[in-house]
């Protein structure tokens, strides 16, 4: 899926809160690529990098795999096609929700971030 171009579907815009976990701040856009099933039975969730205001959709390019050690979900993230992200960038990006899980981030074969 790295490298694919998916359309994201927003619940969770830039700047609003979790609508479960009231204290969470949502500091970048999230949300999930319908029709794509994720493990927990889902369907696929994405961070949105790179665009700075709320959005509601937004069509991009996956261009990492989060993946939770401790949880059965993986996420991805998404940017506009020709932007680039470190690792590191994308760490301190998805942060916020992140911190609490034990998290590697996949780029491509090979390519890790614990």
């Amino acid at each position: 899926m790295i490298g694919d171009i998916v359309t994201v579907t927003i619940d969770r815009p830039l700047g609003s809160f979790h609508p479960k976990h009231k204290g969470l701040f949502c500091p970048i856009n999230y949300g999930c690529v319908k029709g794509v099933p994720a493990p927990d039975g889902e369907e696929q969730d994405a961070y949105l990098l790179g665009v700075e205001e709320p959005a509601e959709t937004f069509t991009g390019k996956v261009v990492a795999v989060i993946h939770r050690f401790d949880d059965i979900e993986e996420k991805w993230a998404v940017c506009p096609e020709g932007a680039a992200f470190s690792k590191e960038k994308i760490a301190e990006k998805v942060h916020s929700q992140e911190q609490y899980f034990r998290t590697e981030i996949i780029m491509e074969m090979g390519e890790h971030y614990v």
